[in-house]
């Protein structure tokens, strides 16, 4: 995201262009919302002027003038029919084109926000910045638009109506236009500084909120229920909410006394200098010295009252328009980012195999921090291939380039001889298949969270899960489940929900993988969770089911990698070995120093009283074992 984009603070300027762009954009969802709040808005105003300037002075200079009671009425009724009509026509959007409206409206932005979600590259969601922007553009997206509107039209019709108060009280007595100066000063001054007073104390008590909203929210969530109970931890909780609470009130203390006194001078200027101002320069202009008429002496009391009115809401939609420009700011912002990699890219057409992905000389950095260097390596189609390293080596980042969450800072990857930016994006990923190590499960059935939408004809759907759930070591599992593989994963929505082991849970994800009909696999780390005899079973499973494709996993048990046809050893960002297991073992290199030291965390030493069968009985934990006079398979 631009720098710009983040600040906290926005000009003035930009401030109306956004609350622009928020017509705009609402009316590309839904444009007879935008119209019906404009002439609701404006039969609002209107109304208000009518009655207190025009209404009020006919019928008094009528019963002064004479008038018969029959002309009175007959204006009478034709105003009051055509403010039913008003009314009647406010009613039904209020009761059913709003409703209608808003339900468009939340469906036509949220589309809008969740395709473009779904579209930008994974660094947008890895960068804080960006993903604070996005979770506040989503809160309440379609209200806050609406309102955004609504202000727009509140502040241009309120601003317009104004000047027309301002224009018939004129009319009637120029003195009085200065009585208007009071509600000016007490909404532009005094209700601005306490806006501000406003935003200082919340910003004060912002931390000690969030404290507390953290205890509240600990207090109930499952996952702390355990140490809450074993330890006394509560009573540390218990203090924080107090100095909390404490904090709370200081602030307030701070700004109470200011905030009084504004509000005071606030009430003051706008209601009574201007009600009891008027009405005694009024009174004294009819009652002493007879240079105003009863009809004159009722518009600008009603005047007054309407005048004030719209000035405070004319200031608050004011004033709300520029707190809504900092909320569209992040919704504009996010919505007219232009992707790094976007998920519709279009391109040429990969095919449906996989002869070979290369390398060549990729580098890649990560918020100027180098993490793949100058790396080169190949997997040609059919082969099994593993990644080893320690944490932080790469092998993570390696994947993701390989299916184009980011694209290398230099150096080229190509697939089938082409550079894979050439290719459509979505067919491209369709030829992978993966299983993360940091999964997640959604609130699902088994079967969904397995095929993950997937393509797969109705009628083999469930007969492919249930085999690739026997893959994976999860099915006897699944099937004692209430509903099998309908049951549903988590709590979130079902309260008879299976909330699984994370072992059980891996095993789910690796049957994403074994489900998926494509030409290349990627596990990563998919035992990770699991005893060594599932480990061994998963291990079988995937070199079985996986021959005739492209196999890649990544995996820190080193004895897991024996029967790959080539391993990667990958060190500070780059290639520092490769070869097969006997090839590296042979080198006594990294890969072998590696190796070794984790076969003695699994294998007892000699003279440490073990028998000479369970010295060559492989370990359950590691699956190491000696071969040949003792070398290290």
């Amino acid at each position: 995201m631009e720098k710009k984009a983040s600040k906290r603070e926005i000009t003035r300027t930009r401030a109306v262009q956004n609350n622009l762009f928020a017509c705009r954009l609402l009316r590309r969802i839904c444009p007879s919302l935008v119209v019906h709040q404009g002439i609701m808005q404006f039969l609002g105003y209107f109304e208000w002027l009518f009655y207190s300037a025009f209404f009020m002075r006919y019928v008094i200079n009528s019963l002064e003038n004479g008038d018969s009671f029959g002309t009175i009425m007959t204006f009478v009724v034709i105003v009051a029919v055509v403010m039913c009509f008003m009314n009647f026509y406010e009613r039904v959007l209020v009761g059913y084109v709003f409703p209608v409206s808003e339900a468009k409206v939340n469906k036509g932005l949220y589309t809008k926000l969740f395709r473009k979600s779904r579209n930008v590259e994974l660094e947008c969601f890895e960068n804080s910045d960006f993903y604070d922007k996005y979770t506040l553009a989503m809160e309440h997206a379609d209200q806050r638009l609406m309102t955004t509107v609504q202000d727009v039209f509140k502040t241009v019709f309120g601003a317009i109506a104004s000047v027309c108060a301002f224009a018939f009280m004129y009319q009637v007595d120029k003195i009085s236009v200065l009585f208007i100066l009071f509600p000016i000063i007490g909404n532009f001054v005094f209700n601005r500084k306490l806006s501000h007073i406003d935003y200082a104390r919340n910003k004060d008590m912002a931390p000690h909120n969030r404290r507390i909203a953290y205890i509240n929210r600990v207090m109930y969530l499952p996952e702390y229920a355990k140490e809450m109970r074993l330890t006394d931890v509560f009573s540390l909780m218990r203090r924080q909410y107090r100095e909390a609470i404490t904090g709370l009130a200081d602030v307030t203390r701070k700004y109470t006394k200011r905030a009084m006194v504004l509000h005071w001078m606030y009430v003051m200027f706008t209601f009574t200098f201007i009600f009891e101002g008027l009405l005694i320069y009024g009174a004294y202009r009819t009652l002493v010295s007879n240079s105003m008429t009863l009809a004159e002496l009722a518009v600008i009391t009603s005047m007054m009252v309407s005048t004030t009115w719209i000035l405070i809401g004319f200031t608050e939609s004011l004033t709300s328009l520029f707190k809504n420009g900092l909320f569209i700011e992040y919704l504009r912002t996010f919505l007219e980012y232009k992707e790094k990699i976007p998920e519709d890219s279009a391109g040429a057409d990969p095919g449906t195999e996989i002869q070979s992905i290369e390398f060549r000389d990729v580098s890649f950095s990560y918020k100027d921090k180098e993490v793949l260097s100058h790396l080169n390596m190949e997997f040609r189609g059919g082969k099994t291939y593993a990644l080893v390293g320690h944490n932080g080596a790469g092998k993570t980042t390696l994947i993701k380039l390989l299916l184009r969450f980011y694209d290398p800072t230099s150096g080229q990857i190509f697939m089938n001889g082409r550079d894979i930016r050439e290719y459509d994006l979505k067919k491209y990923r369709a030829l992978f298949a993966t299983a993360f190590q940091d999964h997640r499960m959604f609130s699902m059935s088994v079967l969904d969270n397995v095929v993950m939408g997937e393509a797969i004809p109705e009628e083999e759907k469930e007969q492919r899960v249930c085999e690739a759930l026997r893959l994976s070591g999860a099915y006897d599992k699944v099937m004692s489940l209430p509903k099998g593989i309908q049951t549903t994963l988590t709590h979130e929505f079902d309260d008879e929900g299976a909330v699984l082991s994370g072992g059980e849970f891996q095993k789910i994800v690796v049957a994403r993988a074994f489900v998926k009909e494509c030409p290349f696999k990627i596990f990563d780390e998919p035992s990770s969770a699991l005893d060594p005899i599932a480990e061994a079973t998963l291990f079988d499973n995937i070199y079985d089911t996986c021959a005739d494709h492209t196999l890649v996993f990544i995996s820190h048990r080193l004895s897991s990698v024996q029967n790959a046809d080539w391993v990667y050893l990958l060190s500070d960002g780059t290639v520092k070995e490769a070869g097969t297991h006997r090839m590296l073992m042979d080198r006594k290199g990294l890969y072998a120093d590696m190796y070794t030291k984790q076969a003695k965390n699994y294998l007892a030493i000699s003279g440490d009283g073990l028998s000479a069968d369970d010295k060559e009985r492989p370990d359950p934990d590691g699956g190491f074992g000696f071969e040949d006079g003792g070398e290290w398979a």
